[in-house]
């Protein structure tokens, strides 16, 4: 047998060190870390921007979500200005897979708790359910206070007034599946920054120009925004029109989309058309079965 202490790497294995995950990829030197120095004292020693990127990329490879997200705050703290495409593509992949994995979990937790087959699991999965959501309204609620950022060119407005309107709508799920609606806040604040994006997505502020309907930022929107009016205010008139109105606008401007967009933009036109099929079909059924809820292609970043 091989123990931890006659190996040393295998201790740490058992005990991941940040220094072996990370300090390779980035290249710290000695004093920008330290023994026993959490991921945010790193971060707050790593006060170069690009540091940080990197940083945060081999959180990603690593797979280590939650110490990205500590990452993406730090440099969205640290970027006084505009966030390059970069940078906002990390910040996202961050808070998304964070808050999916919270989401994927409470909606296992709800099947239970609605199932009401054995009182005691109900029980345990509502007493789950609630630390989830105290979890769940922790990281929107940091990510909600970043995204109010001043300076950005208007593609990048667009991204985060759009994430603001997701990440209201994550709470407002918890919300509807309360006894008498829950707290509509959640709803109405979504509500507010979807339209403040699609406005600006479509007709643009002063001087600055909207996005064309193929650019995968607006796109993104239309199939986020149509699901919140299908799925939180219940509107599949009104999600439909706007998923409709938004693929056929990208169809007929397909010709001039330029090949850095057209992998992206075509794979959201056909998640727009794939919901529309569905509660298209879900119309005519006279309503969507609980395991077809029109959810299952709605969230792109």
């Amino acid at each position: 047998l091989v123990s931890s202490q006659s190996a040393p790497f295998l201790q740490a294995r058992a005990t991941p060190d940040l220094r072996h995950t990370y300090l390779l990829p980035v290249n710290m030197s000695a004093s920008e870390f330290k023994e026993g120095r959490s991921v945010e004292d790193v971060c707050e020693a790593m006060r170069d921007v690009d540091k940080l990127v990197q940083f945060a990329k081999a959180a990603e490879v690593a797979e280590r979500y939650d110490d990205m997200v500590t990452i993406v705050k730090a440099m969205a703290r640290a970027r006084g200005e505009a966030m390059t495409v970069e940078q906002r593509n990390l910040f996202s992949v961050a808070f998304k897979n964070v808050v999916g994995a919270l989401r994927a979990s409470w909606r296992v937790l709800d099947s239970i708790r609605e199932s009401k087959d054995d009182a005691d699991q109900v029980a345990q999965a509502v007493e789950f359910q609630a630390d989830l959501e105290a979890e769940l309204r922790k990281v929107c609620g940091e990510l909600l206070e970043l995204v109010d950022r001043k300076g950005e060119e208007m593609d990048g407005a667009v991204f985060f007034q759009k994430m603001a309107g997701d990440y209201h709508r994550y709470m407002a799920e918890i919300e509807a599946g309360k006894e008498k609606g829950g707290n509509p806040e959640h709803a109405r604040n979504a509500l507010d920054a979807y339209t403040r994006a699609y406005d600006l997505a479509c007709n643009g502020s002063g001087d600055a120009s909207g996005l064309a309907p193929t650019n995968p930022i607006r796109l993104g929107l239309a199939l986020n925004f149509s699901v919140f009016h299908y799925e939180i205010q219940k509107k599949p008139a009104e999600a439909c029109e706007m998923a409709k109105a938004a693929f056929d606008g990208a169809i007929s401007e397909l010709d001039n989309l330029s090949s850095d967009e057209y992998k992206d933009s075509t794979l959201i036109m056909q998640l727009i058309r794939d919901n529309l099929t569905l509660w298209q079909s879900d119309d005519m059924d006279g309503g969507a079965a609980p395991e077809q809820d029109g959810t299952a292609v709605e969230d792109l970043e």
